[in-house]
């Protein structure tokens, strides 16, 4: 159990993978995936986030996520052999916990090799020791939402972060979709339109 399970205040700044919250005249740094970055807004907007403070031998960190199941989900990761907090906050990058569930149940080591620092050997391994430890309280989507490993190093290739690939090919209609070709045209298609 966290010390400090959630936070409310006002936004300060951004980068990458942090943010800086303020609290009643005490600014907190908090480490969040890179795809919630750009959707807390901008300087002053009001800021709710669910934290994991991670103690080490020499730092405390503090983890932000929007809702408690990702909050959950980046624990389970970090419980997982070889998987520290930057890499869980990698993944969660990439992920929502309701596709990465998918993914697990799925056995799609290919979509596991997109996150930085995790080849076939740890993906693997993510996947025998995550199985059955993911059953939140939504209905886990079908095998199909979990991220196409192919079309996003196609986009990602293109010069479009992991971030944007992902959303744009999470609104790419599935029946639309047969094959990764169709997935990237689509998907092209919402990046253009954003």
């Amino acid at each position: 159990m966290s010390l400090i399970s959630s936070l409310r205040g006002s936004l300060e700044s951004t980068g990458p993978d942090w943010a800086d919250i303020a609290i009643g005249g005490i600014t907190l740094r908090v480490s969040i995936p890179s795809s919630a970055v750009e959707t807390l807004g901008g300087a002053g907007s009001p800021v709710r986030l669910y934290t994991s403070m991670q103690v080490r031998e020499d730092s405390i960190t503090l983890y932000g996520f929007h809702t408690a199941d990702a909050r959950q989900t980046f624990e389970t990761l970090i419980r997982v052999r070889g998987i520290g907090p930057s890499v869980a906050l990698s993944i969660l990058s990439i992920f929502t916990p309701e596709t990465l569930a998918a993914a697990v149940d799925a056995g799609d080591v290919k979509g596991f090799t997109v996150v930085p620092g995790i080849g076939q050997k740890t993906a693997g391994r993510i996947l025998l020791e995550l199985k059955g430890k993911l059953d939140f309280d939504w209905d886990a989507p079908s095998a199909a939402t979990a991220p196409d490993a192919d079309a996003l190093d196609a986009l990602a290739a293109l010069g479009y972060s992991l971030a944007e690939a992902r959303e744009a090919l999470s609104a790419v209609p599935r029946e639309d979709a047969a094959s990764v070709e169709d997935k990237v045209r689509l998907a092209l298609q919402q990046l253009a339109g954003a």
